[in-house]
């Protein structure tokens, strides 16, 4: 390729070339005129993630990443901030106010559609805006939506439009909170029927700047930039790969399951996290998770031994062949006083309203926190 041409793939933003197929951008020669041809010019790992569903392993580094957000105070630009609604301690990005200087930040609740329907959306909308204040993340307004289901795109346009006041708009957001879905999904309301932006089941597939012209309402030109996100390292998402990750990520409604628990009982989920009830009176645990991932009751007795004969097999995932690069579980203990959920970040998460003594265990790595009640 001709060292004056600066080709982008369209899919994940990477600078395309034709020389080193183990690097970012690449693309065979062939493929590479097919594109200039047809105007949609794909590096070969986002051609192959759109028709095989298949992912090669290029992503953003944590540097990279912090990068782009060092740019942003220096922009005349709204900052829109993506995050996932079922996992809002895992997708927040720290630092966020700092990153964005002056400029005016709208926070999207993303994945709507995984919270119950039954919960109301105004009692969700409060939530966050509380969470966001104990939090120290000062946004200027905030708005729930779903990508997959199409909700409230359209007044999330509208938003946009009302808040950018004619500036670009940037787009940030950990790795899959459904940042590109979203974008695609507001090029759609816009007239763009195709997806554009490379988007799939796994994390972390936008890899540069995709600099998209965007008109307004009143045609005032601008661009819709997105940029790529980064796996939180403290998120069980981040351990997890192939079937595992498509397993612990949930891709519709989540159907809460209550056990109603003595003292001495363990709960595991799959083999990736458990909870110990250590003390209190019997009481009601909620667990908030894909359906894929399977509780087990048991005695908390002997629980250390049957985990280690089981994991792989009736506590899955993980899967057996990935059982022996698992990382061990470490014990965290909590005393709960208040209605309380319990997070396990990128998993989801389990709610008490009595008080308990417990104690939580996670791959070595991973967070746990506790919040005040989401539902």
């Amino acid at each position: 390729m001709s060292n004056e041409e600066t080709l982008y793939c369209v899919g994940c933003g990477a600078e395309i070339q034709t020389d080193q197929p183990d690097k970012r951008g690449y693309t065979p020669q062939s493929a590479y005129q097919k594109g200039i041809e047809s105007g949609l010019l794909y590096c070969q790992r986002c051609f192959k993630l759109r028709h095989y569903n298949t992912l090669e392993k290029v992503s953003t580094s944590a540097d990279e990443f912090l990068a782009i957000l060092n740019t942003l105070s220096e922009k005349d630009a709204l900052i829109v901030n993506v995050i996932d609604i079922f996992d809002v301690a895992g997708s927040l990005i720290n630092g966020l106010n700092r990153f964005a200087g002056t400029n005016p930040i709208l926070m999207v609740a993303n994945k709507m559609d995984a919270i119950p329907k039954a919960v109301k959306h105004n009692r969700i909308e409060n939530w966050l805006r509380k969470y966001l204040k104990d939090n120290g993340v000062k946004v200027d307004d905030l708005i729930l939506t779903s990508a997959k289901k199409r909700a409230n795109i359209d007044d999330l346009l509208a938003k946009i439009d009302e808040m950018r006041d004619g500036r670009d708009v940037y787009v940030i957001g950990m790795a899959n909170v459904g940042k590109s879905s979203l974008i695609n999904r507001i090029l759609q309301a816009t007239g763009v029927e195709a997806d554009v932006i490379t988007t799939s089941q796994f994390p972390g597939t936008t890899l540069d700047l995709i600099d998209i012209p965007f008109d307004d309402a009143e045609g005032n030109e601008a661009s819709l930039i997105d940029t790529p996100g980064i796996i939180n390292p403290g998120q069980m998402t981040a351990i997890l790969e192939g079937k595992e990750l498509v397993d612990a990520l949930p891709n519709k409604e989540i159907k809460p399951v209550t056990f109603q628990l003595n003292p001495e009982q363990t709960l595991f989920f799959g083999g990736l996290a458990r909870l110990d009830f250590i003390a209190g009176e019997r009481t009601s645990f909620t667990l908030y998770m894909s359906g894929q991932i399977k509780p087990h009751r048991r005695k908390l007795a002997g629980s250390d031994e049957f985990y280690q004969a089981h994991l792989g097999g009736i506590l899955q995932p993980p899967y057996p062949e990935n059982v022996a690069n698992f990382p061990g579980l470490v014990r965290k203990e909590f005393s709960i006083k208040t209605p309380t959920d319990i997070v396990f970040p990128g998993l989801g998460w389990v709610s008490v309203s009595d008080p308990v003594q417990i104690v939580a265990y996670v791959p070595k790595g991973i967070d746990i926190i506790t919040r005040e009640k989401l539902i």
